[in-house]
């Protein structure tokens, strides 16, 4: 009797287990958790993906929002926490990063022009090179502003809202996952 006791409560445990792994996704051999916590409060994934330039791979990016919106607009306006993360595929030097910055974010005017462009500048002189598994991390926090971490970054911190609006203006219009 007791040792059906013991198999029942390893049954539960394997299966409590197995519950806890399918709780990620895995794209490209990175497991991207379906929730994150940060400061206490749950984020969801809204997507995940993978870029690629010509046929290499780069790296898997995900995106995960306090409160999920449901169209691009509502991605942007929403003040609760946002965090854009990669995971690098491979070794990326500073200047090629630099450099994909510079064009994905070209396009929003209000990034050309100051004060974001300042911002801009502070953003781009913290990257450095990211070594192949390396990670580059942007949350944006309510009230507080856009914090910049990993290994691609010497890391920076952009207060206030705008410039964490106009960066992901220029990333959901360069990857547009929602429908409208």
């Amino acid at each position: 009797m007791v040792r059906k006791g013991w198999k029942l409560a390893g049954a539960l445990t394997a299966l409590l287990l197995s519950t806890g792994v399918a709780q990620a996704r895995e794209l490209a051999g990175v497991r991207v958790p379906e929730e994150v916590t940060l400061q206490g409060k749950q984020l969801s994934l809204a997507h995940v993906e993978l870029q690629q330039m010509f046929f290499f791979k780069v790296y898997v990016w995900s995106l995960y929002f306090e409160q999920p919106p449901r169209a691009k607009a509502e991605a942007i306006s929403s003040n609760c926490i946002k965090r854009l993360q990669l995971r690098f595929l491979r070794h990326v030097t500073r200047e090629q990063l630099v450099d994909a910055f510079r064009d994905g974010l070209a396009r929003n005017a209000a990034l050309r022009h100051s004060p974001l462009s300042d911002d801009l500048d502070r953003l781009l002189g913290s990257l450095r090179d990211v070594p192949k598994g390396g990670e580059l991390t942007l949350t944006y926090v309510p009230g507080g502003g856009l914090q910049v971490e990993g290994e691609a970054t010497h890391g920076v911190y952009i207060g206030g809202k705008p410039f964490a609006d106009a960066l992901f203006v220029s990333w959901l219009e360069n990857h547009p996952i929602f429908a409208n």
